[in-house]
């Protein structure tokens, strides 16, 4: 009888795993299939149409219609659409008999409330327009903001900008207001802080208070970092939650810290600071990125490269890169473990070595989706 449990333990552990590994949609020729991160099919090139894989589904075509495989590469929704989006939180927005609606993950039609345009999920919550008016409601088809806004942008960690009466601040994903509508601009609230502007005057705001910032230009997302880079007089330094400057501005163009380093541009030639400003990478570079959470970065001569902490080229300067942007923007360069990369008019995935996984190159490939 344990024996019997164990092993269906361990079946059910190893199809929690299969389901949750993330996939790359990789096209090869005129087909198009998906790969792990060895490098490996786990289902064989053989749609013409097809997107990334999302909330463990992906789109492909069949003739004239869309329809879903999960990662077995078995359809589980029928094709029958005439366009589609994504699955988020358990929900897609589809087309049929041209008319758009919301379906679950076994393809059947949902109600929620009436909107004139419809929203992909976000965090739990799908954006509701009437008008001129923007609200939200959930999963469930509940409203919990009500439609009283003009703007509002997408969730990061629970938290929105919106715009009301032609002023921004912050909601929370209850509606609540958490910085209030007063300033002409706002940035990403994190971590209880965020930059605005009011008038023609920049500032952090830490909680609820703002602190304006003295001939400051522009300031730039904190992104969950104790401090960010802003702009004075055509210098760029960094400055902290605080709105005390941190590092003094004195580069002509910067990017975020990460892994404690942040990509500084001094006469066109890149290198990199420490919290204090000093540099540990002297600028030598044409281009530079932040340091991914791989502790890599890229660097460009005349292509792109990456490099370590210490400033060793690890991995040559042979590629093209690219950036994807979605809800999450996602590094330029590598993401837990691989990086999309092209060489000569191919692309493909490298690992932290440099390795082309599976050794192949495609005509195009997608980043790794779960």
């Amino acid at each position: 009888m344990k024996k019997g449990l164990i092993f269906s333990l361990l079946l059910l552990l190893v199809g929690q795993l299969f389901f949750a590994q993330e996939l790359a949609l990789v096209k090869e020729k005129s087909k198009i299939g998906y790969i792990d991160k060895s490098g490996n099919y786990v289902i064989q090139p053989s749609f013409e149409t097809a997107k990334s894989f999302s909330d463990g589904l992906a789109a492909v075509k069949e003739g004239q219609v869309w329809g879903f495989i999960g990662k077995d590469g078995k359809i589980v929704i029928q094709p029958s659409f005439s366009n589609i989006k994504d699955f988020h939180n358990g929900i897609c927005i589809v087309e049929k008999d041209k008319t758009w609606f919301y379906i679950n993950k076994k393809g059947e039609k949902l109600t929620m409330p009436y909107s004139d345009k419809l929203y992909d999920f976000n965090e739990g919550l799908a954006f509701m327009k009437g008008g001129n008016k923007i609200g939200a409601f959930d999963t469930d088809g509940k409203v919990v903001i009500r439609a009283e806004y003009e703007i509002i942008k997408p969730f990061q960690n629970g938290f929105a900008r919106a715009s009301k009466d032609s002023r921004w601040g912050i909601i929370d994903a209850k509606g609540n207001v958490i910085v209030p509508f007063e300033y002409g601009d706002i940035g990403e609230y994190a971590d209880g802080t965020t930059w605005a502007k009011k008038g023609s005057l920049y500032g952090v705001i830490d909680g609820k208070e703002f602190k304006i910032m003295d001939e400051v230009d522009r300031i730039w997302d904190f992104e969950g970092q104790p401090m960010t880079y802003a702009k004075k007089k055509g210098k760029i330094g960094f400055v902290d939650k605080t709105g005390n400057w941190v590092i003094e501005p004195k580069f002509d163009k910067a990017r975020a810290f990460n892994q404690n380093f942040a990509p500084v541009c001094v006469n066109s030639k890149w290198g990199y600071i420490d919290p204090t400003g000093n540099y540990v990478i002297e600028p030598t570079y044409n281009d530079a990125e932040v340091f991914s959470n791989d502790h890599l970065a890229p660097v460009k001569g005349k292509d792109w490269g990456f490099i370590d902490k210490t400033g060793k080229l690890v991995i040559p300067m042979d590629y093209d890169i690219s950036k994807s942007f979605g809800f999450t923007e996602k590094n330029k360069g590598f993401n837990d473990g691989v990086s999309r990369v092209k060489k000569s008019g191919k692309w493909g995935f490298i690992d932290t070595s440099g390795n082309l996984l599976g050794n192949k190159w495609f005509y195009n490939v997608e980043l790794f989706q779960n």
